[in-house]
């Protein structure tokens, strides 16, 4: 059993609160990664051991209640169980724990290879019947029985695969946040008696639910509680602490509604059903039907509590499923369905004067079309949208984890892409008549509960203008320093820099990186100390900060970086963050800052730790003030993350071993991928993470620079006194299943794909070296 004792969690505060007191169940169920025996549309991108839900009409069951059954259930070591329908054979994997010998029964055939898959995955060796009761004829009967799943009646007949004095333990309920949790004894051939033995909770609070999904810490959650005075999770939800996908997941288990997406509402979408009802009544009650099969309506809502009476008159049926999706979801929807009722200018229109020349803001199907743009944006979680033209055809791409990626059901002619264009320019104050010349600006734009700072470009081309925006959410929390996924050396070093009394941090990557991310990480922990006061100078501020003076530079009134850092070290601070060095006189001034007794935190484009340094020579800055004043540099490129739920192992890719092991693969090196999943719609990843290179200036080092050493020797002086480099970084990362393989020639350049050795004797380049 490849099953290790998991740390204390929240998911065991969590099941003693509910009345789950076995130390032994609950040491159980911690041990199973809840996240291996769940539908894929339920899997979050989240904590493993946490992630779980509830929902009506899939056979699985949250980890509370399967404490309360497994309790009342009362095996023993070596106990012949028969486990029905808690998800994948999620409680035969716990009574394993526990010592018993399981038996899965799964609905069908492919249910129970997929059951058996994930078995494997966790090295349990547990018997799965596939064909429904009549599999379990040949099989001898049972000690205990298990229906996993909260259940309306007992399947009918398991009751007579217990063996004389065995017991079969279930969750009843109707409808309701409640279940009677039941006990059937078997006494003899054909006597068997029922007992009530409690009635549990089946709906959870708000909170609980967040918390055992890994989305909040239960400290957090705790002291928000006891400030908030509305409904809690729209408190979190508004001061940044979870995402609204989160909240309203947990909502939607707690409300026992399924939990969906736009995506998979539009692939279902009867536009001709979905429009049939008024705008106004769509829009008070929050509710649209999307498809209709015989007597029952489909429905999605935003909002939880809501009834579908009204729905089920109007469209004429008698049942309804109700689908649960975020705000910002249903506004997709609602746009989507408003422009596939609209006709489209023909394919071949050419965009003339007449539109371009006119205010784009009377033109109501323009900004319409805008906002679907920017709600699929923000529903697919991308950083940027391009608006492109070749010819006669428009293309409308999103930048998700770092690819671009088609939005094929967005249809836009010629004309209606010079109209969205001239939208742009109008709300990023842009010259509207200019279109021989790039052109730049930005906007802010609510979008639901989210707050988006919106960069525009636009660039001619042969057939017309393009453009891209780049999407800035205001409304995010930024992560901790532990947040940050630093290997715990790494991240206890960048902490204690903090704690310096004066010197220089570079945080450098490519653009998109997650330098701010870094920074605003380590302006947290500086924050709160008291004693410090902490200014920033940004472009622009990304996150508002308690206890931090934050402050937007305004070039176009001679208010740059470089004039924010000679007015800030006269105001008296401890740690100055500088949000880029883009030219010497910033560069200068921010050497100077550090010189007269302040941390300075900063950012500088450059493709790794040593190249910054080459950076700041590059811009004029004397060796000897880099060497005297640097701290550290860290380097960081994102990666793609394996999603969760499909990860499996698989085979290294040869070229790319041969590349990074040249002299040989070490023994016992394993690596990881995505199957492809609902969850992350078939890529394999889902979301990005930082590999991270981190260089310390010591001794050596600043020696080094003083000395002006080429790259490549300061690169092996760097390396000889302890850096931590990018390749170190990625392939720890591969080895915890983090990120494919396959990601490794993205972040890393080929001469040093393979482990780098020093050109030259160290001790003697730095010795013998000439400035």
């Amino acid at each position: 059993m490849n099953i290790a004792p998991a740390p204390a969690a929240p998911l065991r505060d969590l099941l003693r609160r509910h009345g789950v007191s076995d130390p032994n169940v609950t040491d159980a169920i911690e041990r199973i990664p809840r996240v291996s025996f769940l539908p894929p549309e339920f899997v979050l991108n989240a904590q493993e051991d946490r992630t779980f839900a509830l929902a009506p009409g899939h056979e699985f069951v949250a980890p509370t209640v399967l404490g309360y059954l497994v309790e009342a259930l009362d095996v023993h070591a070596g106990s012949r169980v028969l486990e029905v329908g808690s998800g994948y054979g999620y409680g035969a994997a716990v009574l394993a724990v526990l010592g018993a010998r399981p038996t899965t029964l799964a609905p069908d055939g492919e249910t129970g290879r997929e059951t058996l898959r994930r078995f494997n995955r966790l090295g349990l060796s547990i018997p799965v019947v596939s064909d429904g009761v009549v599999g379990l004829a040949e099989i001898p009967l049972f000690d205990r029985i298990l229906i996993g799943v909260p259940t309306d009646v007992v399947p009918e007949g398991i009751e007579r695969r217990l063996a004389i004095g065995g017991s079969l333990v279930a969750a009843l309920h109707t409808h309701g946040p409640t279940a009677q949790i039941v006990r059937i004894e078997r006494r003899s051939a054909n006597e068997f008696v029922r007992t009530e033995l409690a009635t549990k909770p089946l709906v959870f609070r708000i909170g609980d639910l967040l918390v055992a999904m890994g989305a909040i810490p239960r400290e957090t959650l705790e002291r928000h509680a006891k400030q908030s005075t509305g409904r809690l999770g729209q408190t979190l939800f508004e001061h940044g602490l979870v995402k609204e996908p989160e909240l309203y997941r947990a909502l939607a288990q707690q409300a026992r509604l399924r939990f969906s997406n736009a995506e998979e509402v539009l692939a279902r979408m009867d536009h001709v059903l979905a429009a049939a009802l008024p705008k106004t009544f769509v829009e008070a009650r929050r509710m649209l039907p999307f498809q209709k099969q015989g007597t029952t309506v489909f429905i999605v809502t935003s909002q939880p509590d809501a009834s579908p009476l009204d729905v089920l008159k109007a469209t004429s049926t008698t049942d309804a499923e109700v689908y649960l999706v975020t705000p910002t979801d249903f506004r997709r929807l609602r746009t989507a369905i408003d422009l596939g009722l609209k006709a489209s200018a023909p394919s071949d229109a050419v965009a003339g004067d007449d539109l371009l020349d006119r205010h784009p803001l009377d033109d109501a199907h323009l900004i319409e079309l805008f906002e679907a743009i920017l709600l699929e944006a923000i529903g697919e979680r991308a950083s940027d949208i391009h608006l492109e033209r070749y010819g006669q055809r428009v293309r409308v791409r999103l930048r998700v984890d770092g690819d671009l990626r088609d939005v094929a059901h967005i249809v836009m002619s010629p004309h209606e892409l010079a109209g969205v264009v001239n939208v742009l320019k109008v709300a990023a104050d842009m010259d509207i008549s200019e279109r021989r010349l790039p052109q730049g600006g930005r906007f802010r734009r609510r979008a639901g509960e989210n707050v988006f700072d919106l960069r525009v470009q636009t660039q001619p081309s042969l057939h017309g203008e393009h453009a891209v925006i780049r999407l800035l959410p205001q409304t995010m929390q930024p992560l901790t320093v532990e947040d940050l996924g630093f290997e715990p050396a790494v991240a206890q070093t960048y902490r204690r820099l903090l704690d310096s009394p004066a010197g220089l941090v570079l945080v450098v990557g490519p653009t998109g990186s997650g330098k701010s991310t870094t920074l605003y990480a380590a302006l947290q922990v500086v924050a709160a100390d008291t004693t410090r006061k902490v200014i920033t100078v940004e472009d622009p501020i990304e996150y508002s900060m308690e206890n931090v003076q934050q402050t937007q530079v305004h070039p176009d009134i001679g208010f740059a970086f470089a004039d924010a850092m000679r007015s800030f070290v006269r105001q008296d601070p401890d740690v100055i963050l500088v949000g880029e060095i883009r030219d010497a006189e910033t560069a200068m001034e921010a050497i100077r800052a550090s010189q007269t007794g302040h941390v300075v935190l900063t950012t500088l484009h450059s493709n790794d730790a040593v190249d910054a340094v080459q950076r700041l020579l590059d811009l004029g800055m004397h060796p000897n003030g880099i060497a005297s004043e640097l701290l550290a540099v860290i380097a960081q490129r994102l990666a793609k993350r394996i999603c969760v739920n499909c990860r499996e192992e698989t085979t290294p890719d040869p070229e790319v071993l041969v590349e990074l092991f040249p002299k040989g693969v070490p023994e016992g090196f394993r690596s990881w991928k995505g199957r492809g999943c609902e969850h992350c719609r078939g890529r394999g990843t889902l979301g990005r993470v930082a590999a991270v290179e981190f260089l310390r200036a010591t001794p050596d080092v600043r020696r080094a620079i003083s000395l002006r050493l080429p790259v490549d020797d300061l690169r092996d002086v760097a390396v000889a006194s302890g850096m931590h480099s990018m390749r170190q970084s990625a392939l720890e990362l591969v080895r915890r299943g983090v990120i494919p393989l396959s990601e490794l020639p993205s972040l890393l350049p080929v001469e040093r794909m393979a482990e780098g050795q020093p050109t030259n004797d160290v001790r003697a380049v730095i010795d013998g070296g000439t400035p």
